[in-house]
């Protein structure tokens, strides 16, 4: 169904993500906040991490591959119609744009605190402290990572193995998000979440950085520095994918994103990535947001032209 995927994300365009709508990720944040109370009660966290994760992915696969299943058997186009919904719940790319531009609007009219209080819903660092620059900042990281996770990754798990493999996608990574911290208490339970979530984004973000690059001149941005920056400092930071997207954007801005933050009242010295060339203003995460856009369409401009390669060279459905 080659059809799913554009359709999926012209539909993420047009609605976004309304309050008002059931989003299966929702149900799968809540059946992880109802294993984590069981988790607490194994004396082995390490385990009961393995057996958390383990659960959320059977029960989220099991019951979209049942409800696609189910449609199926009343009529196909009621599981089309179903296999659209699913699949669109799983990209980010309008509320992503919508949330982001709620912070930068509000540093542009002078609100530096209320800025700062919306910026500490989208990211996990402390915001309180950040002057005007690093709100820009790590708004800008934000977006350029969320552009490898919440669009480009469920892109791609969507043509590997249409709504089932990218909704196990959201579920490792929601896993991730409320269980995967390096803190004292999450640690051994969420070391699976964590590294799954890594494995998991591991091509996504390589693939974005490389799209990144491609997106760069199409927006009036710079190539030659999105893959300068890319090889030189994508590896730099600890996290084995963060890096890719948020190199790649910094050297197509021109702009130097990382460095100090704050996680869980701790100072962590982040590296910086990009050189300094231009200063981070708005029209820096105005910029961000044209290649977060280009860069989805060329995801999906590549998607599509393979499968419809391989249809024709496989007869592939």
């Amino acid at each position: 169904m080659v059809w799913l995927v554009p359709a999926a994300l012209a539909l993420d365009l047009l609605l976004g993500d309304p309050r008002f709508l059931p989003h299966p990720v929702v149900w799968i944040g809540r059946l992880i906040t109802r294993l984590e109370l069981l988790a607490a009660l194994v004396t082995n966290q390490r385990l009961a991490g393995i057996a958390l994760v383990v659960t959320t992915l059977g029960a989220t696969g099991l019951a979209t591959w049942g409800l696609l299943a189910l449609a199926a058997l009343f009529h196909p186009l009621l599981q089309g119609v179903l296999a659209l919904w699913l699949a669109y719940t799983t990209l980010a790319l309008r509320s992503l744009h919508r949330e982001s531009r709620e912070v930068v609007e509000l540093v542009a009219e002078g609100s530096l605190e209320e800025a700062r209080r919306a910026l500490s819903l989208l990211v996990g660092r402390q915001t309180s402290h950040l002057d005007r620059e690093g709100v820009l900042r790590a708004c800008l990281e934000k977006v350029a990572a969320n552009t490898s996770d919440a669009v480009i990754a469920p892109l791609f798990y969507l043509f590997i193995g249409g709504p089932v493999a990218a909704l196990l996608f959201r579920a490792a990574s929601t896993l991730d998000s409320m269980i995967g911290y390096q803190t004292e208490r999450y640690s051994p339970l969420g070391w699976t979440a964590a590294w799954l979530d890594d494995l998991l984004n591991w091509p996504p973000a390589r693939l974005t950085a490389l799209l990144m690059v491609l997106a760069a001149p199409l927006v009036g941005l710079r190539p030659w520095g999105a893959l300068r920056i890319t090889l030189r400092d994508a590896r730099k930071i600890q996290s084995p994918n963060a890096g890719w997207p948020e190199a790649a954007a910094a050297g197509a801005l021109g702009v130097q994103l990382g460095g100090e933050a704050i996680y869980f009242g701790q100072t962590v010295a982040r590296p910086t990535l990009g050189d300094a060339s231009r200063p981070l203003t708005i029209d820096s995460y105005r910029r961000m947001v044209r290649l977060m856009y280009m860069t989805s369409l060329l995801a999906l401009g590549l998607g599509v032209g393979i499968h419809l390669v391989l249809a024709r060279a496989f007869g592939a459905p």
